[in-house]
């Protein structure tokens, strides 16, 4: 099945208890030191409530009732009303408690691994499909809340009520305590095969869950090639076939937990019946009390309850364990591209000259592991205030431009510079702010139309957004909406045609007033007189400032300061556009290509 090898991280249990990943895991505690302490502590009293009831029982059956003294049975069931009560509150407490420290730790964790994400280059998300990241900072830090609210500090109260009831049983009558425990073979027994029959339906369950979900984002992101084709058949066929897995692999861990718990349940009533035998025989022989045997009655129900518990929690423990591991790999993996260690700081006001020089760069490498360059030794200059253009066939390595300078991916060979200052010098977030993009694909935000060109500055007021709005030409579509500038966009801008698409985001870019403008391919989506708007807006703005315009429209650049014409990866030809015409080289030919008559 195809979907097999993408989810193969899925399928990868590891081991139940990893001591490396549990000491990383319990670091997130360490700011919460002093709740986690109150948590035990109240646990700890909880546990001591078990053992209570049953003492309190033997006194009113071996005391209390022979002397008949009625004061004594008063005080001694207020006391037993009094322990239920205490127990109950100091369970209420430690379970609100645990819950917040879960809860917590994970804001904590979400919060890290979503820093991690805003600061890792693009290579990396180009190598991740989003479906499996939302994976990793939803269900398995869910995985991990789990195990903070009911396993790390609750598996303490566990403990302590066996110990507890361990001791009571063994100080009461050693005899019947040794008896109880005839049976915790038998119960072990049963926790080690429900331990292998959950685990492996726990690994299935992973493994259908990730496989459905990436059936669904896959086709509710191409519902309209399904629709087109008529696809909804096939896909309805394929959801149901994986949907029935999915329950299948549910219902047989339903199947193995229903049967468990009355398989503990009977071994408890076994434990019990050999109490009721063998305390019955050693009353009649005068060696133990009706209340030790009553004591012991509820001290076995008591006993065997947390042993339920911990069974269950290992299964916890072990998802947690493959979660776990999965997230720290995403916190681990390196950031290539990052701030220096010793930043220096671009000038203000900033010239704007942008040099490249013996750039190569490639994404991958080919078959035989050399380099597959995009880019090959490419070196030019811009002026301040100068407006380049960079043209080119698809695939020539104009974009690759512009993520080098933008700094999304590091130069392989060579260096790129802004105002004579080398790119990784720079403060990622220094060089940005300097340079405004608008690209082709243009990614719109679902909310307010003042806020996808802002995009939540508070620096940017109002006024300055409706300008930036009124100079690209988008302010008459912006105001006809219904609630203007306040007016919610559909999930990426689903709602605005391409061409008021691009205007917002060519807003977008004046509003935060660059020094450099780098316009990527901004106008190949729209009309004619949309482009003719952009156009006429954005010539009295890039007067002044340094531009870069990427287009394969040569219309739109004909009028620029100069032209650079890429060609495989190598700058090939610049020039002016009468100049490059005189050659008769590519930049020629691509004119001649777009403006050629067409044959009748």
């Amino acid at each position: 099945m195809a979907e097999t090898g993408i989810h193969h991280e899925e399928e990868a249990l590891g081991k139940a208890y990893d001591a490396r990943l549990m000491r990383r895991l319990l670091g997130y505690l360490r700011p919460y030191r002093l709740q986690v302490a109150i948590a035990v502590v109240l646990l700890m009293l909880a546990s001591a409530m078990e053992v209570v009831g049953p003492w309190l029982t033997q006194q009113v059956i071996d005391v209390a009732i022979p002397s008949k003294d009625l004061h004594l049975i008063g005080l001694l069931a207020m006391a037993y009303m009094g322990a239920v009560v205490l127990g109950f509150a100091l369970q209420y407490g430690q379970g609100i408690l645990t819950t917040w420290l879960g809860q917590s730790v994970m804001y904590d964790l979400r919060k890290e691994i979503f820093s991690h994400f805003q600061r890792l280059d693009l290579r990396f998300f180009d190598k991740n499909p989003v479906g499996r990241l939302m994976t990793r900072i939803t269900n398995d830090v869910e995985t991990l809340n789990e195990l903070f609210s009911s396993g790390v500090v609750t598996v303490f109260g566990d403990i302590f009520t066996l110990l507890f009831i361990l001791v009571a049983m063994l100080r009461m009558d050693w005899r019947l305590a040794l008896v109880t425990f005839s049976v915790l073979p038998l119960v072990f027994t049963a926790a080690f095969v429900f331990r292998a029959k959950i685990r492996t339906a726990y690994r299935d369950i992973r493994v259908r869950l990730a496989r459905l979900n990436a059936f669904l984002h896959e086709r509710f992101t191409g519902i309209r090639v399904i629709q087109l084709f008529n696809r909804e058949g096939a896909d309805m066929r394929r959801h149901a076939e994986l949907n029935a897995n999915y329950l299948e692999a549910h219902l047989r861990s339903i199947t193995y937990y229903a049967l468990f718990f009355p398989v503990i349940e009977f071994f408890t009533a076994i434990a019990l019946a050999l109490i009721l035998a063998y305390g019955g025989v050693q009353i009649l022989h005068g060696a133990v009390t009706v209340g030790v045997v009553a004591a012991f009655l509820q001290y076995a129900r008591r006993f065997f309850r947390p042993i339920q518990d911990l069974s269950e929690k290992y299964n916890l423990l072990q998802g947690a364990m493959a979660s776990s591991e999965r997230v720290f790999k995403l916190i681990d993996h390196e950031i290539d591209v990052a701030d220096p260690v010793d930043p220096v700081s671009l000038p203000v006001p900033l010239e704007g000259r942008i040099d490249f020089r013996d750039v190569w760069f490639a994404y991958g490498t080919r078959e035989d592991g050399d380099p597959d360059w995009v880019l090959k030794d490419v070196s030019f200059s811009v002026a301040p205030g100068e407006k380049v253009a960079i043209v080119g066939h698809t695939g020539a390595g104009k974009t690759t431009l512009i993520n080098l300078l933008m700094r999304f991916y590091d130069v392989d060979r060579g260096e790129i510079l802004v105002d004579g200052v080398p790119l990784d010098r720079l403060r990622l977030q220094d060089l940005r702010e300097r340079i405004g993009l608008v690209l082709q694909d243009v990614f719109l935000f679902s909310q307010d139309v003042s806020y996808n060109i802002r995009l939540g500055a508070t620096e940017i007021i109002d006024e300055r957004v409706r300008e930036a709005a009124r100079r690209v030409g988008a302010a008459p579509f912006i105001e006809r909406m219904p609630q203007g500038y306040d007016q919610a966009l559909g999930e990426r801008g689903s709602t605005m045609s391409v061409g008021e698409r691009q205007l917002v985001s060519f807003a977008r870019a004046l509003a935060f007033d660059p020094e450099i403008l780098i316009l990527d391919e901004a106008t190949s989506s729209v009309d004619s007189e949309i482009e003719a708007r952009i156009e006429a807006a954005t010539d009295e703005l890039l007067k002044g400032r340094t531009s870069l315009v990427i287009a394969h429209r040569l219309s739109t650049v004909q009028h620029a300061d100069r032209i650079l014409v890429l060609h495989h990866g190598e700058l090939r030809e610049e020039g002016t556009h009468e100049e490059l015409l005189e050659q008769g080289g590519l930049y020629a030919r691509l004119h001649e290509l777009q403006f050629a008559p067409a044959v009748v």
